[in-house]
């Protein structure tokens, strides 16, 4: 049985993807759940994140959300039986790739798969899915009547922010990264009920990032949003022509509103005092949003478990429309691997 799996080179070499040979146990753990993989979805790897929480390996597993069908479970096993199809994302410090075509997990990492939802859209959706609510729910606590900016809404994650903020009542702002991309978000409607746009105001920034301010200010009258959820900010003004249309931290905070909450992916941010004045006068909070607290603390392991049940169950019903992945087979598993690592916001979905 072989698995896709990356060895990290030195500090300044790019990290090589390898197909390598993996066995399983021949008796299953008590806990354990065995499950024959129909789809992995491929993101991109923290190999800082895993050097700092202490997973130190030659080999590193690559494709941890999956979706299979269970073969074999443990003895002390309660909540799965064979036969069953099941969707959940491995754990930073499994043995397993996602690519192989069995894998042992312990029960409490996966949950039930509707039988409506595809194995391919369930692996290449949950990761993104699952950042949307720890970042609206976990940590803005959002409410009906909120208003939110979400930058980039066209990227899976966006677009994921969005729909689940317009489920709960949640007005939403967002900005488009080139024309297309306007023209995507501007015709984005809910699949059931009243066909209402998604998007209350799509904000263009590939003229400019100048037009986010005074667009924010006039859609709320002058009083800000209540939460800005970003996929990385600009540091500083001289920055790389992708980094361009990454918002100005500076404006982030001058769109918050009184009270208002910004979760941002930017792993590396730093304020200067007058960034933090201006959050201080706004009584506003900011929060970091680590797409991997889930897995790598069991501390609240029932609401994780809650949170993947929601996703799938709404992913089922079409409240949750993920942008559809098409599907490469196994063996361009690392060519697309090798592309997502060096882009760092590609996804892929294998389909075994």
């Amino acid at each position: 049985m072989k698995g896709l799996f990356c060895r990290a080179g030195a500090s300044d070499a790019e990290p090589k993807f390898v197909i390598q040979e993996t066995t399983l146990p021949d008796v299953l753990g008590g806990h354990l759940v065995r499950v024959q993989v129909k789809a992995c979805g491929l993101s991109p790897l923290d190999l800082k994140l895993l050097d700092d929480i202490g997973v130190h390996r030659d080999l590193i597993p690559v494709g941890r959300e999956v979706a299979g069908v269970v073969l074999q479970v443990g003895s002390q096993v309660s909540f799965f039986h064979p036969e069953e199809e099941v969707v959940g994302i491995l754990p930073l410090d499994s043995p397993y790739s996602g690519l192989c075509g069995a894998i042992d997990i312990d029960e409490h990492y996966l949950v039930q798969k509707p039988e409506k939802l595809s194995s391919v859209c369930a692996a290449g959706a949950l990761r993104d899915a699952l950042c949307a609510y720890t970042a609206l729910h976990t940590h803005a606590r959002m409410a009906a009547g909120h208003t939110l900016l979400v930058m980039d809404g066209a990227s899976s994650f966006g677009l994921m922010c969005i729909q689940l903020a317009c489920y709960h009542g949640v007005k939403v702002f967002t900005t488009s990264h080139s024309p297309q991309k306007h023209a995507f978000l501007e015709q984005l409607r809910p699949s059931v009920g009243v066909q209402d746009p998604l998007v209350a105001k799509v904000i263009p920034v590939f003229n400019g990032p100048s037009d986010l301010l005074p667009a924010v200010v006039e859609e709320t009258g002058g009083l800000g949003v209540d939460i800005v959820i970003d996929s990385g900010v600009r540091l500083h003004e001289e920055e790389s022509e992708e980094a361009k249309l990454l918002p100005h931290k500076h404006d982030v905070i001058s769109v918050l509103g009184v009270g208002g909450h910004w979760v941002t992916s930017q792993k590396d941010l730093q304020l200067d005092p007058p960034d933090c004045r201006l959050l201080y006068l706004k009584s506003a909070s900011l929060s970091f949003l680590n797409h991997e607290v889930w897995t790598a603390s069991s501390a609240q392991q029932g609401r994780y478990l809650h949170i993947l049940k929601d996703i799938v169950e709404k992913m089922s019903t079409g409240v949750l429309r993920p942008q559809p992945e098409e599907a490469v087979p196994l063996y361009e598993a690392t060519v697309a691997m090798e592309t997502i690592q060096c882009h760092q916001k590609k996804k892929a979905v294998v389909k075994l």
